[in-house]
Parts: C-alpha cells; structure tokens; sequence
C-alpha cells in the first residue's frame, strides 16, 4: 500500500499479539482471558470500522523471520484452543494493516509511528495481549511521544487477574489512559480525541 493510500483518521486501533500460536511457558495461565479479550475486541473493531477508523496489527513474528502474517494468521485460524479462537475472531479485513514488532513494545524497532503519523493519528486506542508486557510497553512508548491513549480493560489479558489489575491501574494513573470498557463506544460512532500529540 503506497502512502498516499493510507487512510486518514484521528484514531486509530491498535491490536496487539492476538495472532498467536499460543505456544510459550504461562500461555495456559492467559489462554482463557485472551479469548474473552479476543471476543470483546472482535465486536470494538466492528463498530470502529463502522465509524471508519482503521485497524493496525502489531504482530511478533514468533521467530519466523521468513514467515509472512497471513501464513501465521491462517495457521492459527486452522488450529484448536485459544490459539484458533482468537485468530478466528479477529481475522483480519480488507483495509486492516499490519506490522510486525521484534520487540515487546509495538513501537520498538518497528514502522509504526511513522505509519500513525502519515494516517494523521493522534489517538491509539491499545488492545491485546499481554496487559502487563507488550500492552503497557506499547502503552508507555506512545505516551513518551504524545498520543492520547485509550486501553479498554477489558480488550487486554494477563496471565493472573493481579497482573491485570496491577498493569491496567500502573497505565491509567501514570501513562494517563483511559482504561473505560470497550462501551464507550456505540456502533457507528467515536467520541473525537483531545489532540495532545507533542510537537
């Protein structure tokens, strides 16, 4: 996609490591969280597409540097578990971009600011997995560069529910982000972001 195709919004969704072969030590501690964080990001995405803000998937690669995200994405979808659940719900749509992160933090050795900012984004409403890793890591690199941030708790998921606490209590008092439930937004509709990006 050229950049003069990207589409232009002032928010943007941000979904985080919900492809997932679901494979490493403490996946069986996450696996039914995530899929209630999968279900409930499956239906924010729907009424966010509604009202035409676009969706970012920010993917480890897993280790497989000559793998592609379709392949992990079909991969997933075909198998059972948490793993198959998530990537079925939340395969994504014609217009969905993707990027891949070698790091925890989305942001971290990867094309995505660049990416936010030709999309002219000044809000990055965060879900995935884990709340308390690759979430709060993103969530704390987008605040150091000025975003609005909005981590709807109940998109995210940990490994323990004092995890999830903990994480999402350490981004709403410090990183400043609004931890509301994926509610706040109605199908067809997104409330406008205050414009705080830093100059």
């Amino acid at each position: 996609m050229n950049t003069e195709d990207l589409p232009r919004s002032s928010s943007v969704l941000l979904l985080i490591d919900f492809i997932n072969p679901m494979d490493f030590p403490g996946a069986e501690d996450l696996a039914e969280a995530a899929v209630d964080a999968a279900r409930a990001t499956s239906a924010l995405k729907a009424a966010l597409r509604k009202a035409s803000v676009p969706a970012i998937y920010a993917n480890d690669n897993y280790g497989g540097w000559q793998s592609d995200f379709q392949t992990l994405v079909e991969r997933c979808a075909r198998g059972g578990g948490a793993s198959g659940e998530m990537a079925r719900l939340l395969r994504p749509q014609q217009g969905d971009l993707t990027i891949l992160k070698p790091r925890h933090s989305a942001f971290l050795g990867s094309p995505l600011d660049l990416l936010l900012s030709r999309m002219e984004a000044k809000e990055i409403i965060i879900t995935g997995v884990a709340t308390d890793i690759c979430v709060q890591l993103t969530a704390m690199d987008g605040f150091l560069r000025g975003y609005t941030l909005r981590v709807p708790a109940d998109c995210t998921a940990a490994e323990s529910a004092d995890y999830q606490k903990q994480s999402i209590a350490y981004m709403e008092r410090v990183l400043k982000c609004d931890v509301a439930p994926s509610a706040f937004v109605e199908a067809g509709a997104c409330p406008a972001p205050q414009h705080r990006r830093l100059a």
